[in-house]
Formats: structure tokens, C-alpha cells, sequence
């Protein structure tokens, strides 16, 4: 309702911060043109009914300049009102886009999983476009249109109060019309919002899979995909505009009108002697006034349909909390490596019928390195996730360094961490500045030696300039082993208390993932790290080894134990064996 449409820019007009200045100076300029456009029609109405009827050349002149001033003062401070505006809507999409990504920043797994990746996208750029397009020209309307339309209607009133009774009757009608569409319109344009988060996830989607769709030849499809995605959106957009094209066929019937009936009523009171020819221009320009403010008006109701589909959109995001929150007064730092999993039960969706990890509980002691398998869909990575606190726990406790996670500040929490998950992720840049992600402020000295701990440092070497070789978004010139053991390297460059290797070492070959953990143990001996794989040969060597077999914990010991009294474990390196052998 009109209610909520008010919060919704109020909430909007929050975000100009310290570009109000610039807002408040654009209203004032606007106020000042409308003045002088208000008194142009009046001096021309004099010259023509006083200056030419009485054939007073002087009183012409006189009032001519002040015409003349008049239209200069409306053009300067009009001039003056766009940039004003344009700069004050400016910075408040740069506020708006910064509390989005900030925002996003914020959230947490789970929130993520709410919103698509394409959606986040179209939310920051296409959505924050539209609103400051609607501020920036609403903004100047919204205070021109009204009182345009007042000044308009006050001298309209001056000149002949009959006369002004068609235009009184012809607003009713004009302003019926015109909420029929705003209240129609505004759906139409969620619609083709969401048609257009469809349309970037599509093409998002094509180019991050582009080797894919090559490998399997699926360009054709892919293309047959983005044709459909783009022709919704198309019709969609169609819809929407149709139904704002209604707008200017009203308006120009009214107007023609309004313009026939003053021209019919006001000749007749020029014949009769009761209206001079001069107050009958001034009026007819006066009307033209009222009804180009109603347009301007009409106008600002369709950019605020537009405009707050985009805004209720972006306050989705911003009024989401973050699923995760630091406790109040928790800022101690990570003591130890240690990890101890106490009764934790965990499910994505509440509503899932069984838990996805339920009845978990072990201890790792710091230093110590523990191998996670499973069968695929067993909970591995789910598990690994807990530990920096990505997910929180529906049961039970996850500790670190004898704290409960939920009482480490975040920020704390994951500087003791290094993480490296299944999806290998490298940044545009070269390949120190993707190293010193993990600690903006390490040495050299300290990246050459997490890269040589992680092998990466020889084939480093070999690329055209070293560390400071180019990486491409995503580390698609690099290969998948190679964007493994960088990825590696910038977890290990900021020396974890514990560190997650996520199925990391699956696209290394198994001589460079001997050397990789026995670096590990050599120069990391204090570091706990987790392992999770899919090769009994790359955790064997392991302190200790969880099987988890459905979110539940089937056997945790060593190699030799689990071989003995595990059948899930004989089974797994039995099958590894014999497709070895």
C-alpha cells in the first residue's frame, strides 16, 4: 500500500548520507526555476494586454527584460538542479551498492544458499541503476511537478476563476487514470526483475562452464537456453511497458480537451469584452503548465513503480540478517588447535526429515593430523565446515582450543584457520598478490616458503614472471593441479593453528601429494590439519582416521585398527586396491 511505498523511500533517501547537502541545494534551485517559469506567462499577459494594447513602448522594454532576467535565472538554476541531483542520486547508489556488498560480505553460508549467486549480481548493479535513475529524475520532479502545478493553478486563478474550473474537473480524471496504472504496473515489474535474474544466472552459468559446453558441444543448447531465458524477459519487459503506454494516450486526451474547451469558453469571454487577448495566452500557457506537472508527476509514479520492484529487492538483502553472529564480549584469540566435536547434530533444512551429521563426537589434539573418509554424500565436507564456524550446529558443541566456536569473534576464529575447500578459487592478479590473500602483509620470504611447502614454488618459477605471472579470473591459465597447490600455499602462508584440506590433493599426482604432506608434518608440526580424501592411500599415514557412513560415525582410528574392525574401511581399500591392481 501507499504506506509501505513511503517507508520503502524513506528508507531510500537514508542512504544519501552526506550527499543530502546536494539533494537539499537541488530542491531549492528547483523551487527557484519553478518561480521564474511561474512569472514568464504573467509579464508576456501584461505586454501584450497593457504594453501593446496601449502602445506604451517603454512599458514593453521594461517588461521584456524582466522576461529576458526571468528565463536566464530559470535556466541557471534548472541547470544548477540537475547537477545537484545527479550528483546526490550518484552517491547514493554508491552508498546503496556498498551496504549491499557489505551485507553480503556479512552473510553467512546459509544465507547464501537463500539468494543465487546471479540474483546477489542483478540486485547490486541492475536494481541500484534503476532506483538512482528514479532518484535522480523523481527526486527533481517530485518537488517541480506539485509545485508547478500549485503555482500554476494560483495564477491560472488570478487570470479567471470560470476558466480554471475545466482544468479543477479534468485533474479527477487525469488522477484516476493514472493510479489504475501505477497500482497495475508495479507487479509487472517484479516480474521483470526476476525474468532478469534468470537471464544473468543463464549467461553467469554459460561462461564460468565454458570449457563444458565446448568439451561436450553444447553451444546449440546452451544458445537455444539463453534465447528462451531472453525472450521471457523481453516479454515480460513488453507487459510492463504496454501497460505505461496507456499513459500518454490519456494524457494527450485530456489535454486536447482541456486546450479546446479554454480556447471555446475563453474566445467567447474575448468577444464579449471580459477577458483580454493577452490573459487569455497567459491562461492557455498556464494550463499547459498544469497538465505538463501533471505528466511530471504521472511521471514519478511510473519511476517509483519501476523503481521500487528494484528497492523492495535490494532491502530483502538488506534486511537479512546474518545467520551467524558473534556473541557479545567474544574477542579472545584461538589458544590451540585442538578440536573437539561433542554431540553435534546438523541439517541444512530444518525441515529435512533426518539430520545430514548427527550423533558426532571426537577429539583432535593440536599438532595432530585427522583423515575424514566416507563413501560420496557421507557428510565429509559438511563436517570440515563446522570447524570455522560456516554452518552452526543444530545440537551438541563444536570446540576449538577448548572454546565452544559460537564464542570466538568470527574474524578471530578464521585468522587461526586456513581452509582450503573443493572449489579451487584464485582472484584476478599475479600470483603473489593471490598468496598474500591469505596474509596481506607476508614477506616474500614467507610466500616462497608456503609455496615450496605446497610444491608450488618450482612450476611457479617456470611461469612468464614468476610471482608475479598473471592470473586470470577463476586461475583458468592454470591447470587444475596448479590452482590445487596455490590455493594451498595461500591457506599455509598465514602459518593456521588448523588447517581444512578439503579433498585438495585430488588433482595432484600422488608423488606431489607425498611431498605436499610431508611438508606438512615437517614444517607445520604444530598446525592440526584435517584431511578430508577419497584415497585410503593419501590418509594412511594419518594420527587418526573418522569413516562416517551417512552423517554418523562408523569407525575412527588408525590405518591398521580401522583395517581389522571396520568393514566399511575394508571395504572402501579393498575396492581402492583391486581397481589399482
Amino acid at each position: 500500500g501507499g504506506g509501505l511505498r513511503l517507508r520503502v523511500i524513506r528508507r531510500v533517501f537514508g542512504f544519501f548520507g552526506a550527499y543530502q547537502a546536494y539533494l537539499v541545494a537541488g530542491f531549492a534551485c528547483v523551487l527557484l526555476d519553478v518561480a521564474c517559469e511561474a512569472a514568464i506567462p504573467m509579464l508576456m499577459a501584461r505586454i501584450i494586454d497593457r504594453g501593446v494594447a496601449m502602445q506604451d513602448t517603454g512599458y514593453i522594454v521594461r517588461t521584456g527584460l524582466w522576461m529576458v532576467a526571468a528565463s536566464l535565472a530559470a535556466m541557471t538554476t534548472g541547470s544548477l538542479s540537475i547537477y545537484f541531483t545527479a550528483k546526490a542520486s550518484q552517491g547514493m547508489a554508491a552508498n546503496l551498492r556498498a551496504a549491499i556488498f557489505g551485507q553480503i560480505q556479512r552473510f553467512s553460508f546459509s544465507n547464501m544458499d537463500a539468494f543465487s549467486t546471479a540474483s546477489l549480481v542483478t540486485r547490486a548493479t541492475s536494481d541500484v541503476n534503476a532506483v538512482q535513475r528514479a532518484t535522480m529524475m523523481g527526486s527533481r520532479m517530485l518537488v517541480r511537478g506539485p509545485v508547478m502545478m500549485c503555482a500554476a493553478v494560483v495564477m491560472a486563478l488570478r487570470i479567471d476563476r470560470e476558466l480554471t474550473a475545466i482544468l479543477l474537473v479534468a485533474l479527477p480524471v487525469l488522477a484516476l487514470a493514472l493510479y489504475y496504472i501505477f497500482d497495475r504496473v508495479g507487479p509487472l515489474f517484479v516480474a521483470m526483475q526476476q525474468k532478469l535474474d534468470v537471464l544473468t544466472r543463464t549467461v553467469q552459468e554459460n561462461v564460468i562452464a565454458a570449457r563444458v559446453v565446448k568439451a561436450f558441444v553444447r553451444e546449440d543448447f546452451e544458445a537455444r537456453r539463453f534465447g528462451a531465458s531472453a525472450q521471457d524477459l523481453a516479454y515480460s519487459s513488453i507487459r510492463a511497458i504496454s501497460h505505461m503506454a496507456l499513459m500518454v494516450p490519456i494524457m494527450i486526451v485530456v489535454m486536447n480537451g482541456v486546450t479546446l474547451a479554454a480556447l471555446w469558453f475563453g474566445g467567447n469571454k474575448v468577444i464579449g469584452g471580459t477577458l483580454g487577448v493577452g490573459a487569455l495566452n497567459g491562461f492557455m500557457t498556464y494550463s499547459t503548465q498544469i497538465l505538463v506537472s501533471l505528466m511530471m508527476i504521472s511521471g514519478v509514479l511510473l519511476l517509483l513503480a519501476r523503481s521500487s520492484a528494484s528497492t523492495k529487492r535490494i532491502l530483502e538483502v538488506l534486511d537479512t540478517q546474518p545467520g551467524l553472529t558473534d556473541a557479545a564480549g567474544a574477542n579472545v584469540p584461538v589458544a590451540s588447535g585442538e578440536v573437539r566435536f561433542d554431540g553435534v547434530r546438523f541439517r541444512y533444512d530444518p525441515a529435512a526429515p533426518e539430520p545430514t551429521l548427527d550423533g558426532i563426537s571426537f577429539t583432535v589434539p593440536a599438532g595432530s593430523t585427522m583423515a575424514v573418509i566416507s563413501s560420496t554424500g557421507g557428510g565429509k565436507t559438511t563436517l570440515v565446515h563446522l570447524i570455522p564456524r560456516l554452518y552452526d550446529v543444530e545440537a551438541g558443541r563444536v570446540l576449538v582450543g577448548g572454546r565452544d566456536v559460537r564464542d570466538y569473534r568470527q574474524e578471530a576464529l578464521h585468522d587461526a584457520i586456513g581452509v582450503v575447500l573443493q572449489k579451487n578459487v584464485l582472484f584476478t592478479g599475479t600470483v603473489r598478490e593471490n598468496i598474500r590473500w591469505g596474509k596481506p602483509d607476508a614477506t616474500d620470504e614467507e610466500v616462497a616458503a608456503a609455496c615450496k611447502a605446497a610444491q608450488a614454488h618450482d612450476f611457479i618459477l617456470r611461469m612468464p614472471g614468476g610471482y608475479d605471472a598473471h592470473v586470470e579470473q577463476g586461475g583458468t591459465n592454470v591447470s587444475g593441479g596448479q590452482r590445487q597447490r596455490l590455493c594451498i600455499a595461500r591457506a599455509l602462508v598465514r602459518k593456521p593453528k588448523i588447517l581444512i584440506l578439503d579433498d585438495s590433493l585430488s588433482a595432484v599426482d600422488t608423488a606431489t601429494e607425498a611431498k605436499i604432506l610431508r611438508a606438512l608434518r615437517r614444517e607445520y608440526a604444530d598446525t592440526t590439519v584435517f584431511q578430508v580424501a577419497q584415497r585410503i592411500g593419501s590418509v594412511r599415514d594419518a594420527d587418526q582416521i573418522l569413516v562416517l557412513d551417512e552423517g554418523r560415525i562408523s569407525g575412527l582410528g588408525t590405518h591398521e585398527e580401522l583395517l581389522a574392525a571396520n568393514e566399511i574401511y575394508r571395504e572402501i581399500f579393498k575396492s581402492q586396491s583391486e581397481a589399482v591392481a
